[in-house]
């Protein structure tokens, strides 16, 4: 998730083990910098565009690798603050300081390679966007109680915050297999239907966005939990099934099925030939769209030219129709 929240978790947790045996703002301070460490990664530049997605959340957010940081981490804490703390406490809240991090990561649809060295597979839920202030807001308010607070009980205030924000998670859970399955009632007649991803909109758990695969098509459709009624439009888009199979053993191709589970399409543009990955963004704006350049006189793409992304964002302007349709008024999206 985005970093705000992860100093927030960070901070919060490193504050929960620690507890009285040193002054908050302290092993909140550890909390913050190690609950960010993980995503350091991302100043790594693997030459590549695609390779830049896949390797993000790899090493640094696998459960095996973090343990063996811990150990060390916590050498380190204990060696600058003394006895104040143990060794071993130090040693459990730097671990769950580095594994929420994972788990909250792995809670969004993006993929965290937990497993490895064993497997590099891409987990994620996709039952809370990457942003969602109703997830961090409680930890902040937590946090800030218990450092501001001098009563003695003002560590209550920050397990409060926790226990608030692990609440709303599960709350997303419940909200995503809800959704899944009035999507499953309504799928696209007559679509052979390969897989269904439903994932919430930016900044909410209300509206949720569910995407169907098809070998030909893609269907997008919308559902906010304050409809009337348990149905969903659905909108077709090509999926680029010819340029998929005469391009799907490139690697840049190979790599983007694999870490998007089979979400994603080919499209043609100015001559250039991109591959998307559809999990994040909306029709007509993806974050991950990369270009992997023209094809040659045999129709091959070059598998050693490094890929560019060329993705966006939704427009700000998309704000605006995101609110109407949160409170479930039912509209195309701008560009849908």
């Amino acid at each position: 998730m985005d970093s705000v929240t992860q100093i927030a978790l960070g901070s919060a947790v490193a504050v929960a083990v620690v507890g009285r045996r040193m002054p908050p703002w302290k092993s909140a301070i550890w909390g913050a910098v190690f609950g960010t460490l993980p995503d350091l990664d991302v100043m790594v530049s693997f030459g590549d565009a695609i390779q830049n997605m896949t390797r993000h959340r790899a090493e640094t957010h696998a459960f095996a690798y973090q343990t063996l940081a811990a150990f060390v981490l916590a050498g380190f804490a204990r060696t600058i603050h003394g006895k104040a703390v143990g060794y071993w406490r130090w040693l459990v809240a730097l671990w769950l300081v580095l594994v929420t991090h994972s788990f909250i990561d792995f809670m969004t649809v993006y993929g965290t390679k937990l497993a490895l060295p064993w497997s590099d597979y891409p987990f994620g839920v996709g039952s809370i966007y990457i942003i969602d202030p109703l997830y961090t807001l409680p930890l902040i308010i937590g946090l800030v109680a218990c450092l501001k607070s001098k009563s003695p009980r003002r560590w209550t205030w920050n397990a409060l915050g926790l226990a608030v924000s692990s609440l709303y998670m599960g709350w997303t859970v419940y909200a995503q297999s809800h959704v899944t399955e009035i999507a499953r009632k309504n799928l696209p007649q007559a679509a052979e239907v390969e897989n269904i991803l439903v994932t919430p909109a930016p900044l909410n758990s209300i509206l949720w966005r569910i995407l169907v695969m098809t070998p030909q098509h893609y269907y997008e459709g919308w559902y906010s939990l304050l409809d009337n009624e348990p149905t969903i439009e659905w909108a077709q888009f090509d999926r680029g099934h010819e340029l998929i199979q005469s391009h799907r053993n490139h690697p840049g191709v190979e790599e983007v099925s694999k870490f998007s589970h089979g979400f994603y399409r080919m499209h043609e543009k100015q001559g250039d030939i991109f591959v998307t990955d559809l999990r994040m963004g909306f029709e007509p704006n993806y974050t991950f769209d990369f270009n992997l350049g023209s094809v040659d006189e045999q129709n091959q793409l070059d598998p050693d030219r490094p890929t560019l992304r060329e993705g966006a964002s939704p427009p700000i302007s998309a704000l605006g129709w995101l609110g109407r349709r949160i409170m479930g008024q039912r509209e195309r999206q701008p560009g849908g």
